[in-house]
């Protein structure tokens, strides 16, 4: 069974370019530009949640860490595991997101390879 994946990642290329290697990878893809929609749709999952969530930090709006905390208060979603994608990669900011209860943490700019193979850690997890 493929596992489906769902981004929330503001900037375009980016998002490009994370939903490409996924899909790539042979992952199922649903990509959201704002955490507000990311959000409406994780809501409307609740009794068939997606495997995994790459969530943006920094979003205007709703932003990642937002959303992961709506993740883990919510008893449907709480098990979510969630990947972190952001450029503030200061130790206090990858902390904040652990403490948060990210399952991991990617820092902007990142290898293609990385992203990937994180995910399979974390997806290989559940």
């Amino acid at each position: 069974m493929t596992a489906e994946i769902v981004i929330a990642e503001d900037d375009e290329t980016t998002r490009e370019v994370v939903e490409f290697n996924l899909t790539d990878n042979g992952w199922d893809v649903v990509a959201f530009t704002d955490g507000d929609a990311c959000w409406e749709h994780l809501g409307s999952r609740t009794s068939d949640p997606p495997d995994l969530v790459v969530l943006d930090v920094m979003m205007p709006e709703l932003d990642g860490l937002s959303i992961l905390e709506r993740i883990r208060d919510h008893d449907a979603l709480v098990d979510l595991p969630v990947v972190m994608l952001t450029s503030r990669n200061r130790e206090e900011d990858i902390v904040q997101a652990l403490d948060a209860g990210a399952d991991d943490f990617v820092a902007k700019p990142f290898s293609e390879a990385e992203l990937v193979g994180r995910i399979e850690v974390v997806l290989d997890a559940v």
